[in-house]
């Protein structure tokens, strides 16, 4: 059998394929073509065990039409690939020639090929916390500038309502007024376009029963809900809960020998999404749920509330791993005890 690694970047990708003894039977750089890299690999298609393809912020057009050519394609993880740091020359071909050399191995750490069915709906989400975020910042300038003009500061939710006459009456020097007024006219244009997605969000996922049942957790409304049910995807990809709560990075990642720290692993491997999305939900849970602040309380008491908080959305994202694979709606006694 033979096996390929295709190194991918923004306008070119490598294209290596190797046998059973990893000898270089094909190596080239490529366009970012399809036509081209499906016609370089016709010669090999009949003993290709499969193709690796680095998970970069483009990958989605070559996955699909690999796979819609028939190739098993492989999504490699790059945070989780570490090659030797004592070589003396890598580049992109050596890479590639690694990613086919791991996938012979079955050591090929591997990403989440999304369905393209469900990529539209869980980008646009994620779309929507990046208007959120610039949104923000919007908000927060028009802050900075009241705290430096006044010495007072104006509260977030009076800042969105801000509208231009109220602008005018604050009676700032026009550079100042303007600088406001242009704060305040983006985030009012963000904010439309917020609300527009995430209409359309709530079309695409509430008649979910995975939406129901993660509203269901204290904690988890309609924008939680969607991200924890887009971002996780199918729930069986998960063969424990464990590897869920480390996905949602939930799980200390450290390195121990003789019963001693001795240093940390990739703290950042999993979906920074999920890592979010519990937080958030943690927070909101202490506030809205006896329970949940009882269990944040007892950690606090004993760590600090960054510890505690991340306790708690552990606690969360194992909860909602259960009922997403048992089906089952939230239940406190069973959370927390």
């Amino acid at each position: 059998m033979n096996y390929c690694g295709i190194d991918l970047h923004s306008n070119n990708c490598v294209v290596i394929v190797s046998d059973e003894g990893d000898r270089v039977l094909y190596q080239k750089r490529l366009s970012n073509d399809l036509v081209q890299i499906l016609a370089a690999l016709e010669p090999f298609c009949g003993e290709l065990a499969g193709v690796v393809v680095e998970s970069t912020y483009n990958w989605y057009w070559l996955v699909d039409g690999l796979m819609d050519a028939g190739y098993r394609v492989h999504l490699a993880h790059p945070a989780a690939i570490r090659k030797y740091d004592g070589l003396k020359h890598s580049g992109d071909f050596a890479d590639a020639a690694y990613l086919a050399q791991l996938l012979r191995l079955g050591l090929l750490p591997e990403g989440y090929v999304c369905p393209r069915e469900e990529r539209g709906a869980r980008d646009l989400a994620r779309k929507r916390m990046q208007l959120v975020r610039y949104r923000t910042a919007q908000i927060l300038s028009i802050e900075g500038i009241m705290v430096r003009q006044t010495g007072s500061r104006m509260r977030s939710e009076a800042v969105k309502q801000l509208t231009a006459e109220q602008v005018k009456e604050l009676a700032f020097v026009p550079d100042v007024a303007m600088a406001v007024e242009a704060n305040r006219m983006v985030s009012e244009v963000l904010g439309q376009q917020i609300e527009v997605l995430e209409k359309r969000l709530k079309e695409r996922v509430s008649l979910r029963a995975e939406y129901r049942l993660l509203k269901t957790v204290p904690g988890i409304g309609e924008t939680l809900a969607t991200t924890i049910m887009l971002e996780t995807g199918s729930i069986s990809r998960f063969a424990e809960v464990g590897n869920f709560s480390s996905y949602c990075r939930c799980v200390d990642s450290r390195r121990e020998s003789n019963g001693k720290k001795k240093g940390e692993g990739n703290a950042r491997n999993g979906n920074k999404y999920l890592a979010w999305a519990f937080v958030e939900a943690a927070n909101f849970a202490i506030r809205f749920s006896p329970q949940a602040k009882s269990f944040y309380d007892r950690k606090k008491s004993r760590t600090n509330r960054a510890l505690a908080t991340k306790a708690l959305a552990h606690k969360l994202a194992r909860a909602c791993y259960y009922m997403l694979r048992d089906q089952k709606p939230f239940d406190a006694k069973l959370c927390f005890g």
